[in-house]
């Protein structure tokens, strides 16, 4: 199953490796070992593509008392930080690290109202570079939860991305593990929690969005 942000790039990507296949098939075929190279290069891409899209079904264990990763990845920062964009004061920060082979579909990770939504158009630094947080290209996104209060999850665009897609509005009532957006190509997300919330994952670990157990109360 793809994501449907994929649709257009999938469409386009499929169309040019049967051109490509056909064109090279044509007019290389006295040359086997250049069409045959040309075609494999083709399908590799292809193959890029539709991984980067995947959006595999999960089940969700819906529970008021866990924050779920919101995305694959590996948790590269787990610190106490000044949060200055919307509670302006100290939080719990969890980051997670996609890599372009990583599902790249966020997901809510609490059940809740969105209080808060906002794009940022910014820089493309390496999403795990210090200050990719609050220069770089990023949503902020504040959901009101029933056990922890008020979170915060900011989707941040890597070196690589040029979008990405939120579909978090504000009023909305969401779902835990309901899909929450997309953004295409190396990317973090970071999550910022009340100070004293227990933390269930450590660094170098492996989140799985919508499974992944981040905190607890």
């Amino acid at each position: 199953m793809f994501h449907k942000e994929g649709g257009k790039i999938i469409l386009i990507s499929t169309s040019l490796t049967v051109f490509i296949f056909l064109f090279s098939h044509k007019f290389l075929s006295d040359m086997i070992w250049l069409e045959k190279g040309i075609q494999v290069v083709t399908l590799i891409f292809l193959v890029l593509v539709l991984q980067f899209f995947r959006n595999p079904k999960r089940t969700v264990a819906i529970n008021n008392n866990h924050i779920i990763a919101p995305v694959d990845g590996k948790v590269v920062v787990i610190e106490e930080v000044f949060e200055e964009e919307y509670f302006k004061d100290k939080r719990m920060q969890v980051s997670i690290f996609m890599s372009p082979l990583n599902v790249h579909v966020t997901r809510y990770a609490a059940n809740g109202k969105i209080t808060f939504s906002k794009y940022h158009p910014g820089k493309y630094l390496v999403a795990w570079h210090p200050k990719a947080s609050t220069e770089n290209e990023r949503t902020t996104v504040v959901i009101k939860t029933a056990e922890f209060g008020e979170i915060l999850y900011r989707q941040i665009a890597g070196a690589l991305a040029r979008r990405i897609v939120n579909y978090a509005e504000e009023g909305m009532q969401v779902v835990q593990g309901e899909d929450a957006g997309f953004i295409k190509f190396g990317s973090r997300v970071d999550l910022f929690l009340p100070l004293g919330t227990k933390i269930n994952v450590n660094l170098n670990d492996t989140a799985v969005g919508g499974k992944t157990i981040v905190a607890s109360k």
